[in-house]
Protein backbone atom coordinates (compact mmCIF):
# COMPACT_ATOMS: atom_id res chain seq x y z
CA UNK A 1 0.00 0.00 0.00
CA UNK A 2 0.83 3.57 -0.54
CA UNK A 3 0.80 6.25 2.24
CA UNK A 4 0.57 9.46 1.33
CA UNK A 5 1.19 12.83 3.62
CA UNK A 6 -0.54 15.94 3.72
CA UNK A 7 1.84 17.72 6.08
CA UNK A 8 5.26 16.77 6.93
CA UNK A 9 6.07 13.70 8.97
CA UNK A 10 7.36 14.30 12.48
CA UNK A 11 8.90 11.03 12.85
CA UNK A 12 11.26 9.18 10.18
CA UNK A 13 9.22 6.07 9.86
CA UNK A 14 6.72 3.93 11.79
CA UNK A 15 6.55 -0.09 12.04
CA UNK A 16 2.92 -1.51 11.06
CA UNK A 17 2.29 -4.54 12.97
CA UNK A 18 1.22 -7.77 10.06
CA UNK A 19 -2.25 -8.56 10.37
CA UNK A 20 -3.05 -11.79 12.82
CA UNK A 21 -5.47 -14.55 12.18
CA UNK A 22 -7.52 -17.03 14.54
CA UNK A 23 -8.76 -19.87 12.82
CA UNK A 24 -12.09 -20.47 13.35
CA UNK A 25 -12.84 -23.73 11.57
CA UNK A 26 -11.16 -26.10 9.48
CA UNK A 27 -13.23 -26.57 6.44
CA UNK A 28 -12.57 -30.10 5.53
CA UNK A 29 -13.56 -33.07 2.69
CA UNK A 30 -15.10 -34.22 0.51
CA UNK A 31 -14.73 -31.68 -2.47
CA UNK A 32 -16.61 -32.27 -5.55
CA UNK A 33 -14.49 -31.32 -8.22
CA UNK A 34 -15.16 -30.55 -11.98
CA UNK A 35 -12.70 -29.95 -14.45
CA UNK A 36 -12.99 -27.63 -17.59
CA UNK A 37 -14.08 -29.96 -20.66
CA UNK A 38 -11.60 -30.82 -23.24
CA UNK A 39 -8.40 -31.24 -21.36
CA UNK A 40 -8.01 -35.13 -20.86
CA UNK A 41 -9.93 -35.22 -17.03
CA UNK A 42 -12.92 -36.77 -16.66
CA UNK A 43 -16.41 -34.35 -16.23
CA UNK A 44 -15.80 -34.83 -12.50
CA UNK A 45 -14.32 -36.59 -9.23
CA UNK A 46 -14.94 -36.65 -5.46
CA UNK A 47 -12.20 -36.03 -3.16
CA UNK A 48 -12.06 -37.16 0.41
CA UNK A 49 -9.66 -35.00 1.39
CA UNK A 50 -7.70 -32.48 -0.45
CA UNK A 51 -4.00 -32.66 -2.05
CA UNK A 52 -2.30 -31.39 -5.54
CA UNK A 53 -3.93 -33.28 -8.36
CA UNK A 54 -0.65 -34.25 -9.96
CA UNK A 55 -1.06 -36.69 -7.03
CA UNK A 56 -3.58 -38.35 -8.26
CA UNK A 57 -3.64 -41.86 -9.57
CA UNK A 58 -5.39 -41.61 -12.83
CA UNK A 59 -3.86 -39.81 -15.36
CA UNK A 60 -6.34 -37.59 -16.93
CA UNK A 61 -6.47 -35.45 -13.77
CA UNK A 62 -2.75 -36.00 -12.74
CA UNK A 63 -2.08 -34.42 -16.24
CA UNK A 64 -4.94 -31.82 -15.96
CA UNK A 65 -4.07 -28.19 -16.80
CA UNK A 66 -6.80 -26.05 -17.23
CA UNK A 67 -10.01 -24.45 -14.76
CA UNK A 68 -10.90 -26.78 -11.77
CA UNK A 69 -14.16 -26.22 -9.79
CA UNK A 70 -14.05 -27.25 -6.12
CA UNK A 71 -17.44 -27.12 -4.84
CA UNK A 72 -19.02 -27.98 -1.32
CA UNK A 73 -21.91 -26.83 1.15
CA UNK A 74 -20.20 -25.23 4.19
CA UNK A 75 -22.03 -24.12 7.61
CA UNK A 76 -21.49 -20.28 8.82
CA UNK A 77 -19.45 -20.59 12.25
CA UNK A 78 -22.34 -20.01 15.17
CA UNK A 79 -20.64 -16.94 16.16
CA UNK A 80 -20.86 -15.95 13.07
CA UNK A 81 -22.67 -12.10 11.75
CA UNK A 82 -23.62 -11.92 8.73
CA UNK A 83 -21.62 -9.27 6.88
CA UNK A 84 -18.56 -9.00 9.67
CA UNK A 85 -15.55 -9.94 8.15
CA UNK A 86 -14.78 -13.85 7.33
CA UNK A 87 -11.64 -14.58 5.78
CA UNK A 88 -11.02 -18.20 4.06
CA UNK A 89 -7.75 -18.86 3.80
CA UNK A 90 -6.83 -21.84 0.75
CA UNK A 91 -3.42 -22.94 1.90
CA UNK A 92 -1.82 -23.99 -0.97
CA UNK A 93 -3.03 -24.17 -4.45
CA UNK A 94 -1.47 -24.62 -8.11
CA UNK A 95 -1.92 -21.70 -9.72
CA UNK A 96 -4.19 -18.55 -8.89
CA UNK A 97 -7.87 -19.33 -7.48
CA UNK A 98 -11.15 -17.49 -7.50
CA UNK A 99 -13.44 -17.92 -4.51
CA UNK A 100 -17.39 -17.61 -5.17
CA UNK A 101 -19.87 -17.50 -2.22
CA UNK A 102 -23.66 -18.74 -3.08
CA UNK A 103 -22.81 -18.01 -6.54
CA UNK A 104 -21.06 -14.30 -6.14
CA UNK A 105 -17.59 -13.70 -6.58
CA UNK A 106 -15.72 -13.16 -3.67
CA UNK A 107 -12.34 -12.35 -4.40
CA UNK A 108 -8.86 -14.07 -6.12
CA UNK A 109 -6.06 -15.16 -4.54
CA UNK A 110 -2.92 -15.29 -6.78
CA UNK A 111 -0.47 -14.99 -3.87
CA UNK A 112 0.44 -16.68 -0.59
CA UNK A 113 -1.15 -16.09 1.84
CA UNK A 114 -4.03 -17.19 -0.30
CA UNK A 115 -6.82 -15.25 1.56
CA UNK A 116 -9.93 -13.82 0.18
CA UNK A 117 -12.89 -11.87 2.94
CA UNK A 118 -15.79 -14.14 2.15
CA UNK A 119 -17.74 -12.25 5.03
CA UNK A 120 -19.99 -9.89 2.86
CA UNK A 121 -21.24 -13.11 0.72
CA UNK A 122 -22.24 -15.22 3.41
CA UNK A 123 -25.67 -16.55 5.04
CA UNK A 124 -26.36 -17.83 8.46
CA UNK A 125 -26.71 -21.50 7.95
CA UNK A 126 -25.89 -23.22 4.72
CA UNK A 127 -23.77 -21.27 2.57
CA UNK A 128 -22.30 -22.88 -1.30
CA UNK A 129 -18.88 -22.62 -1.59
CA UNK A 130 -16.83 -22.87 -5.09
CA UNK A 131 -13.02 -22.79 -5.32
CA UNK A 132 -11.85 -22.38 -9.24
CA UNK A 133 -8.26 -23.33 -9.31
CA UNK A 134 -6.34 -22.51 -12.57
CA UNK A 135 -3.36 -23.99 -12.89
CA UNK A 136 0.14 -23.63 -15.28
CA UNK A 137 0.41 -25.90 -18.82
CA UNK A 138 3.08 -27.70 -17.63
CA UNK A 139 1.65 -30.79 -16.04
CA UNK A 140 -0.64 -31.54 -19.57
CA UNK A 141 2.69 -31.17 -21.80
CA UNK A 142 4.56 -33.54 -19.45
CA UNK A 143 1.38 -35.72 -19.73
CA UNK A 144 1.40 -35.97 -23.41
CA UNK A 145 4.99 -36.66 -23.35
CA UNK A 146 4.08 -40.13 -21.53
CA UNK A 147 4.34 -43.26 -23.70
CA UNK A 148 1.34 -44.21 -25.45
CA UNK A 149 -0.47 -41.03 -24.65
CA UNK A 150 -3.03 -39.85 -26.90
CA UNK A 151 -1.95 -35.83 -27.22
CA UNK A 152 -4.30 -33.20 -25.87
CA UNK A 153 -2.26 -29.98 -26.80
CA UNK A 154 -0.11 -29.44 -29.48
CA UNK A 155 3.73 -27.49 -29.42
CA UNK A 156 5.51 -27.04 -32.30
CA UNK A 157 8.84 -28.06 -30.46
CA UNK A 158 8.94 -31.07 -27.47
CA UNK A 159 8.64 -28.87 -23.76
CA UNK A 160 8.65 -31.51 -21.64
CA UNK A 161 10.17 -35.03 -20.99
CA UNK A 162 8.16 -38.14 -19.62
CA UNK A 163 10.30 -37.94 -16.67
CA UNK A 164 9.79 -33.70 -15.99
CA UNK A 165 8.82 -33.58 -12.79
CA UNK A 166 4.98 -32.37 -12.08
CA UNK A 167 4.01 -29.06 -10.81
CA UNK A 168 1.65 -28.54 -7.70
CA UNK A 169 -1.82 -28.41 -9.05
CA UNK A 170 -5.66 -27.19 -8.10
CA UNK A 171 -6.56 -26.70 -4.34
CA UNK A 172 -4.27 -28.02 -1.84
CA UNK A 173 -5.14 -26.79 1.06
CA UNK A 174 -6.14 -27.16 3.82
CA UNK A 175 -8.93 -25.01 3.67
CA UNK A 176 -10.10 -22.62 6.83
CA UNK A 177 -12.71 -19.81 7.80
CA UNK A 178 -10.42 -17.13 10.02
CA UNK A 179 -11.23 -14.18 11.96
CA UNK A 180 -8.50 -10.86 12.06
CA UNK A 181 -7.81 -10.13 15.18
CA UNK A 182 -7.65 -6.42 15.67
CA UNK A 183 -4.93 -4.56 16.86
CA UNK A 184 -4.99 -2.16 20.31
CA UNK A 185 -3.51 0.90 19.27
CA UNK A 186 -3.00 2.49 22.57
Amino acid sequence: FFVVFRHDATAPGRSVAPATFSVVVDVPGPWTVTFQPGRGAPHSIELAALRSLSEHTQPGVRYFSGVAAYTKTIDSPPAYVPGRSLWIDLGAIGDVAEVWVNGRLAGTAWHAPYRVDIGRFMNRGRNELEIRVANLWVNRLIGDAQPGATPITYTATPTYTPDAPLRPSGLIGPVRLLTQNLLDES
